[in-house]
């Protein structure tokens, strides 16, 4: 049965909203005899996608990025956001109301510590707010003689009138043929890594964390299967799950057994309380300071320890590796005929991007296993296509016309794996030097897909292979090259990163993470070639001294050949292309027919004129 859920182009947000609702949000304030009020995008589960009733920055606001913060002050306001949605703040806040600020650098602390009235006293909803972040804004207050509270409740939910309601998205268990693993297992050793840290107990309320833990997955968040709530796990194993009841099926409770405590989510603040006397694994950052402060509060000692569950999470199984596999190809059909169809009809300049993004929404809509997009498809030509992060909407949708790149980045949720690809493709004759920043973008694909590598090494490492070809022309990309992919989880998950200033986990095999290089050349195009791939076990190479692990592909979709400019290739660069396509062809040709079939396999014949 599929769950999938079309994709929405109409921007929910705009500068009415600000003029609307700020006056409601300061009379809760005066109310509360508050002077200002902090509004983070984050909901309490720092989750990427949130669901609607979580929306307090757009309510505020009028804007609807997924990253952002604001603070609203008795006569001032200000929004911050970083440079992916600068263009988005300015078309929906009302800039009569709020001064558009830079997110990155000193951001909202450094605003506070200039803008923060002495003496004033500002709200925040500890519930939102990492404790380390949390700790920046306290400094930033006392620098300016302010005060920052904690608050109860938030008045934002207050003045809200016709909230929507929470997501009440029944849970279902997620079967060990995809997860290769039962929940049980998962628990020991969860629970001796929790020992091994000298707790008792772990607290975690990242939605992945607890889907992945106790083998469930839910609904609860847009284009992630998710299920919403809380849990403890104790060293020994047990763990009692703090969700809504109303989630529950009797499926679910043969499921997570004797050795899973159901509650109400509104209990877990008590079952907090109920560690007293205890050490308690908590991850600063995905846990808010309120969990530290319910746990400090009670009595009991909070740990600073990353998410237990987070690196097992990234390391795949065989089971996740082999189900992601299989998903690929799936995908990589229903890609490849919307490939063709780009190639064809939307060659003739009367399809635009809205239309485009929906036709590959009803081609993976066709696929039986496709459960949701795993986020809404960046659909973008032309000067659109140069935003990294462009979301199409009525008010920025472009025709397909000559004489330019489209760029297309999606992917699918599937019981047994998550997807993300990214394509350029020509609308009519690219120019020479589209071409050239193609195949710049390609070489460092390419760089970054063939690296063998030595255990212990960071994505941050690697980062370099993927951008020296633009290096080399004095070019670059402001975004990073590669992120972490759930096993029918988030198309977003660490703690491994691949970028300039990635992280400082060591790649494992297992984990999956995206290459995605590009060129972007602002008010003309965007380039984007990304696939999928997973870190490989260690293994020697003949005449070496050092096991090397290296990257094994889960993507298989054309690359458009039209935009490659094969004189710029090195004869190992080529030869990849064409293995590449030879792979693309084993595995998706058998699930195309008619023209979608006659296309791929000219899509995929050799660079170098010979079959590889």
């Amino acid at each position: 049965m599929t769950h999938y859920r079309a994709q929405s182009f109409e921007v929910k947000g705009g500068p009415q909203l600000g003029r609307d609702h700020l006056p409601l949000l300061r009379s809760q304030l005066a109310e509360a005899g508050l002077d200002g009020f902090i509004i983070p995008h984050e909901d309490e589960y720092n989750n990427e996608y949130l669901p609607d009733c979580a929306e307090r920055l757009a309510w505020a606001t009028g804007f609807t990025g997924s990253a952002g913060a604001a603070v609203v002050l008795t006569d001032k306001a200000a929004i911050f956001v970083d440079g992916r949605y600068t263009v988005q703040s300015r078309e929906q806040v009302d800039q009569d109301l709020f001064s558009l600020e830079d997110l990155t650098g000193g951001g909202v602390a450094a605003w506070l510590a200039k803008n923060a009235v002495s003496g004033s006293k500002i709200g925040y909803d500890a519930r939102l707010h990492s404790p380390d972040a949390l700790d920046r804004l306290l400094a930033a207050a006392r620098k300016a003689g302010a005060e920052l509270v904690a608050v109860e409740s938030n008045p934002i939910d207050a003045a809200w009138e016709n909230r929507p309601a929470a997501p009440m998205a029944q849970l279902i268990a997620h079967p060990t043929e995809f997860t290769g693993e039962d929940h049980a297992d998962k628990r020991t050793r969860i629970g001796e890594a929790i020992a091994e840290d000298g707790a008792e107990a772990a607290a975690i309320t990242a939605p992945a964390s607890i889907a992945w833990l106790f083998n469930l997955r839910g609904g609860d968040v847009m284009r992630s299967p998710l299920p919403l709530g809380a849990a403890i796990i104790r060293k020994d194993g047990t763990a009692t799950f703090y969700v809504a009841p109303e989630k529950v099926t009797d499926e679910v409770r043969s499921h997570l057994g004797n050795e899973v405590a159901l509650r109400p989510e509104s209990e877990f603040e008590a079952g907090l309380k109920e560690l007293a006397g205890s050490k308690v694994s908590v991850d600063p950052a995905s846990c808010s300071a309120w969990v530290f402060d319910t746990l400090s509060a009670a009595g009991a000692t909070p740990v600073r320890r990353r998410d237990p569950v987070a690196l097992p999470k990234a390391m795949k199984n065989e089971t996740e590796l082999k189900g992601a596999a299989a998903a690929h190809v799936r995908d990589g059909a229903a890609l490849s005929r919307f490939l063709h169809w780009l190639d064809t009809e939307a060659q003739s300049g009367e399809v635009d991007e809205i239309t485009a993004a929906q036709k590959l929404a009803s081609l993976r809509g066709e696929l039986t296993e496709l459960r949701d997009l795993s986020f809404d498809t960046i659909s973008g030509y032309g000067a659109n296509g140069a935003l990294p992060h462009y979301r199409v909407s009525e008010a920025s949708n472009l025709m397909l016309a000559p004489g330019s790149l489209y760029l297309v980045d999606s992917g699918g949720q599937y019981p047994d794996g998550t997807t993300d690809v990214t394509r350029t493709v020509p609308i009519g004759e690219p120019t020479a030097e589209m071409r050239t920043r193609f195949t710049q973008v390609l070489k460092g694909h390419i760089g970054l897909a063939m690296v063998r590598f030595p255990k212990g090494t960071t994505g941050g490492q690697l980062d370099i292979l993927a951008r020296l070809p633009l290096y080399m022309a004095g070019l670059d990309y402001g975004h990073g090259t590669g992120h972490g992919v759930g096993s029918f989880l988030g198309v977003h998950e660490g703690p491994q990163r691949i970028a300039k200033a990635g992280s400082d986990e060591p790649l494992q095999p297992g984990m999956i993470c995206s290459n995605e290089p590009g060129f972007y050349k602002e008010g003309e195009y965007g380039i984007r070639i990304e696939n999928l791939i997973y870190v490989t076990d260690p293994e020697p190479i003949e005449g070496g001294e050092i096991d090397m692990m290296g990257f094994e592909n889960l993507t298989w979709a054309p690359l458009h050949k039209a935009l490659i400019d094969t004189h710029l290739l090195t004869p190992q660069e080529v030869a990849w292309v064409d293995t590449y396509h030879a792979g693309v062809r084993e595995r998706v040709l058998p699930l195309l027919d008619g023209d979608a079939a006659s296309w791929l396999i000219r899509a995929c014949e050799p660079l170098s004129g010979a079959t590889p």
